[in-house]
């Protein structure tokens, strides 16, 4: 699965780079039909607690893109609701078959 991380108007830490790829990697441990997740960070204007985005959008070829957003006070808190949100999704698309 390729990773792309694109941070909006600001450059994102080595550190949060490496949390977001570990979280997609057990991702697609769980579903190896993914084969591409674009994430997007972007601080979320006014300045105020719960202004960090993260959304996620998964590509599977077989199926429909998967896309899930969320705003928190971290980057990494964001992202694991984003997670637990495309972990549902995939369940469902599971489901489906």
């Amino acid at each position: 699965m390729e990773v792309r991380i694109k941070s909006i108007h600001f450059d994102a830490s080595e550190k949060l780079e490496g949390f977001i790829n570990k979280k997609l990697e057990k991702l697609a441990r769980r579903n190896e039909e993914i084969t591409l997740a674009e994430v997007t960070l972007k601080v979320v204007k006014p300045e105020t607690a719960m202004n960090k985005e993260a959304g996620v959008q998964l590509t599977i070829p077989t199926k429909t893109d998967l896309f899930a957003s969320k705003v928190a006070d971290t980057f990494e808190e964001a992202v694991d609701l984003v997670i637990d949100a495309l972990e549902r999704q995939l369940e469902k698309t599971k489901k489906d078959k």
